[in-house]
């Protein structure tokens, strides 16, 4: 078992939910509690119907510690409700890229991203599944009202446990960290603007 799983059980037990104790949006829909674990068997079934193979820290976590709930904005989805999304082209004119819904990725040329996280309106929170940034947390805009972020997390358990420590900290979710100076020059898309805060 990954050392940090017990760890992270330990935090998580110790975050009782406490109305705007934290500041962090829409925490009270989760009220930090994990949904079932899933097992091995209904990781396959998605990874086969959707032609990924799941990070395999994220996989980790969702079938040893929970398939949905707490997280960081919404919370966690539930495996079956995550879509598949890859990043647009750069715009010619220099604004940030968006990210477009996919369905069949099997036909599709580029990197993939699973969205993850429910943040809310057309921002999202996702998790490399193919490419460069596989294994790797980035947040964006559907859109590309603003540019797309990578986490400095090497994986999602990690990326997963800065989050505790900062709601156990009482920073909010514009605190969480999800971007490093020292990734802006080695993500795909280049240098980057400072990143969008979070209400």
């Amino acid at each position: 078992m990954d050392s940090r799983i017990p760890r992270i059980r330990s935090k998580l037990a110790k975050m009782q939910y406490q109305a705007q104790r934290s500041h962090s949006a829409c925490e009270e829909r989760h009220q930090f509690r994990l949904g079932p674990r899933l097992n091995s068997s209904e990781a396959e079934a998605f990874e086969t119907k959707r032609h990924i193979a799941l990070p395999a820290a994220y996989r980790t976590f969702l079938i040893e510690l929970g398939g949905n709930g707490a997280g960081p904005f919404y919370g966690l989805l539930p495996l079956d409700e995550c879509r598949l999304f890859t990043m647009n082209r750069k715009p010619s004119d220099g604004s940030p890229r968006g990210f477009t819904h996919v369905d069949h990725p099997d036909a599709l040329q580029g990197d993939l991203f699973l969205h993850v996280i429910e943040m809310g309106c057309s921002d999202l929170c996702l998790i490399g599944v193919t490419g460069p940034l596989v294994g790797r947390v980035v947040t964006g805009n559907a859109d590309g009202f603003w540019p797309p972020n990578v986490s400095s997390a090497q994986d999602f358990l990690s990326w997963y446990e800065r989050w505790l420590n900062h709601m156990r900290d009482g920073k909010d979710n514009a605190a969480l960290g999800l971007t490093s100076p020292a990734t802006v020059a080695s993500t795909p898309w280049g240098p980057r603007a400072t990143a969008r805060p979070v209400a």
